[in-house]
């Protein structure tokens, strides 16, 4: 074999630090940029945050007017004091109004109290039940069986253990004390009945029906419909199946009783501990805001997140391009890898803004009807519209949220798979989720649209689905099938 030297030219790729920090930043939510934003401040003394010029301008303003207003004030002294005569009242720092106020009687409120901070935190449910056991004259062991019966129970105040369970729990803990007593599981159904009758009413319960039953046995006895109610109750399988006539034969209800009897039961809380659930909301904040104005819609990215960054000008005039020491070559990197990040950012956003608008011009009849008029789009037709290969495009709509006069959106939320049409056409899967909806929501209750004449409705609509489709959608939409629909009551 013979060796030989030659040159070869070829174009590579190759994934510099500067591209790789691009690429993280576009994936980033704003949150995470935020952060990131925060940490390069931190770490980087080249880089800086651009601060509001208006309020160091209003500052400086005010701190003017203030010496002016002095500088004033002390001129006007100086002149009474030099005058020939002194006049009655000399000016003076305080008045007497400021250090004393007046009171007509010693009784009376003054205008402002100091009052303690009687502000609380959030209460959960167990804690706010256990409050009332320990307002009850309970023994020792009853309050431990309390305790145990109130730890059971789950975010929807019903009882998630067995009442053996939290017999064999009080007893196992009452051995650890060495508290020579037996428990009895009548014990513990005396106090899970003292628990079920506190606030709130049905806590404790070990099912929706029981949960009810309390509540409705907790009503005056003069409630109207409140003996049909507990009867109701007692035939609840007969009731969930819809079987009118089994119900109406074994309860002896009257039929012109059903409808007012449900509606009583519609007015009790079927879950009582949700009422106790700690509500906070996980607010996304928009990158990109769409408005109309003039029957055009604009797209801008939201300015209260945009990161307003520069390079530190003293630390830069300091560099010098001859000089080899270390400290002028930190001062270098630094400032390169500051210029970096400022570029990074901004391609980010103008990244951001392209796919966006692109975005917001497919889907313009969604902005003025709503998801019926979503059309189709994959991520394919943005990245060859904007010019992008489609991870791009891909991480660009990751965890970034569209403000739109419809509510707020993920920007993936607007890719969706097609269904083709009679005519030849296409029809976005989130359209017709939003047709199934709608005609779902006005159907006749007591003869709701099955699958198979949904779909006929479609198609006469010229969206050619079949009825396994039709169910599929259905049940993403957590709607349940015709039988399940039907009210009889």
């Amino acid at each position: 074999m013979k060796l030989s030297v030659g040159l070869k030219v070829a174009n590579s790729l190759s994934l510099t630090p500067q591209l790789q920090q691009a690429i993280r930043l576009l994936q980033l939510s704003s949150l995470e940029l935020e952060q990131e934003v925060q940490l390069q401040l931190e770490t980087n003394p080249l880089l800086e945050k651009v601060e509001d010029d208006n309020f160091a301008e209003s500052l400086e303003q005010i701190q003017n007017e203030q010496l002016k207003n002095e500088q004033q004030s002390s001129k006007d002294l100086t002149n009474e004091l030099n005058a020939d005569h002194l006049p009655n009242d000399l000016p003076v720092d305080t008045d007497w109004d400021d250090v004393y106020t007046h009171q007509s009687t010693a009784m009376e409120m003054p205008d402002f109290e100091e009052r303690e901070d009687n502000r609380f935190g959030h209460v959960s449910l167990k804690q706010h039940v256990l409050e009332q056991v320990n307002l009850l004259n309970f023994t020792p062991v009853d309050r431990l069986i309390a305790h145990c019966i109130v730890d059971a129970l789950d975010d929807k105040g019903f009882l998630e253990a067995d009442l053996e369970e939290i017999q064999t729990s009080v007893q196992q803990l009452l051995e650890q004390m060495d508290y020579d007593e037996e428990v009895e599981l009548d014990e513990v159904v005396v106090v899970l009945k003292h628990i079920q009758r506190l606030e709130p009413t049905g806590v404790g319960a070990r099912g929706l029906v029981e949960c009810l039953f309390i509540q409705v046995e907790q009503l005056p006895n003069d409630t109207e419909y409140r003996r049909e109610a507990l009867i109701l109750l007692k035939h609840y399988e007969l009731l969930i199946a819809n079987d009118l006539n089994r119900l109406l034969k074994q309860s002896g209800l009257k039929q012109d009783q059903l409808k007012p009897t449900v509606e009583l039961l519609k007015t009790l809380k079927a879950y009582p501990g949700l009422e106790f659930e700690d509500k906070e909301q996980d607010y996304q904040i928009p990158d990109v805001v769409v408005s109309k104005k003039n029957d055009t819609w604009h797209v801008q990215l939201n300015p209260d997140i945009l990161p307003k960054l520069r390079v530190n000008s003293f630390y830069a005039n300091m560099i010098r391009r001859a000089d080899p020491s270390d400290d002028n070559q930190y001062l270098r990197n630094q400032m390169l890898e500051a210029k970096n990040f400022i570029k990074s950012v901004d391609e980010r956003h103008k990244t951001l803004l392209k796919v966006a608008s692109c975005i917001v011009e497919h889907q313009r009849e969604f902005l003025e009807v709503g998801a019926e008029g979503m059309k189709p789009m994959v991520l394919r037709d943005v990245a060859d519209e904007v010019e992008l290969h489609e991870s791009t495009v891909s991480r660009v709509t990751t965890n970034k949220y569209l403000l739109t006069p419809r509510g707020l959106f993920e920007l993936k939320y607007f890719f969706s798979s097609h269904v083709g049409t009679t005519t030849g056409g296409e029809a976005s899967s989130t359209a017709i989720r939003a047709k199934i909806k709608k005609l779902i929501s006005e159907e006749n209750p007591r003869k709701p649209l099955s699958d198979n004449s949904l779909a006929n409705i479609l198609k006469e609509d010229g969206i050619d689905v079949a009825r396994r489709t039709v169910a599929k959608y259905r049940e993403s939409l957590h709607i349940p099938s015709s039988s399940d629909r039907k009210v009889l009551i």
